[in-house]
């Protein structure tokens, strides 16, 4: 069976970006989410086995949503996609609950590796 995947970013293009990485990896895009609250709605309606977290997004943060799901369910597996310079607020996520994290602009390889990573804990 695939492995589930919620994809949460505010930008299109880049849950686009990121689906496609994934897929093509062989996982299965359950849902995506544009920010964080609706990141927390779809992570209690789908249950996936694993997040792709942004960290800077409109209505509530990724780190805001990552102590959310976390709080809800302390095994969630969740990767911060983070552009360049946001290197305290990945820390920050990794405090949160965040499992590891992936800098913008990625190589679908180093996407591929943080949620195989992720998955193996």
């Amino acid at each position: 069976m695939a492995v589930k995947v919620l994809i949460v970013d505010d930008a299109i293009f880049m849950r686009k970006m990121l689906g496609d990485i994934l897929i093509k990896g062989g996982y299965e895009v359950t849902a995506e989410a544009g920010n964080g609250s609706e990141a927390v709605e779809k992570y209690m309606e789908y249950n996936p086995d694993l997040v792709t977290m942004d960290i800077i997004m409109p209505d509530m943060s990724g780190i805001d949503a990552v102590k959310e799901i976390v709080k809800k369910d302390p095994e969630a597996r969740i990767v911060m996609v983070s552009a360049m310079g946001h290197q305290s607020l990945v820390v920050e996520a990794i405090q949160a609950g965040a499992k590891d994290y992936v800098v913008k602009p990625f190589q679908p390889s180093r996407v591929l590796e943080a949620v195989q990573r992720v998955l193996n804990l």
